[in-house]
């Protein structure tokens, strides 16, 4: 399948921007746990899209869209949201940074925009 760009409404609308570097030492269901992730976060009441990079050095970037805060704070709060986010501290990444913003400008420009 040929890469794509998350389709998202005109603003405003909210984005959680999650970089983060993995810990070479434990790979051991990331994988899995990072698609069902986008699939149950898909399923979210005010879920709009995600777009997501990770380099040869394992550093990563996703950014998810989002209607409202609170739809944010509704995800936070899954129970299995928190058992990955429990794992990916213990475990997954060495490091990580969590943004959260209101998109107030957005542009597109290509075959997919």
């Amino acid at each position: 399948m040929p890469p794509s760009l998350a389709r998202t409404p005109k603003p405003p609308y909210w984005v959680v921007v999650f970089t983060s570097i993995r810990s070479p030492e434990d790979d051991e269901g990331y994988a899995q746990t990072a698609d069902e992730m986008v699939r149950l976060a898909a399923e979210q009441p005010g879920y709009l899209g995600v777009d997501s990079v990770r380099d040869a050095s394992g550093v990563g970037i996703t950014a998810s869209y989002w209607e409202s805060e609170e739809a944010i704070r509704a995800w936070k709060a899954v129970a299995d949201h928190q058992t990955a986010q429990r794992h990916g501290k213990e475990k997954w990444y060495r490091a990580f940074e969590m943004r959260i913003g209101r998109v107030e400008r957005a542009y597109s420009f290509g075959d997919d925009a």
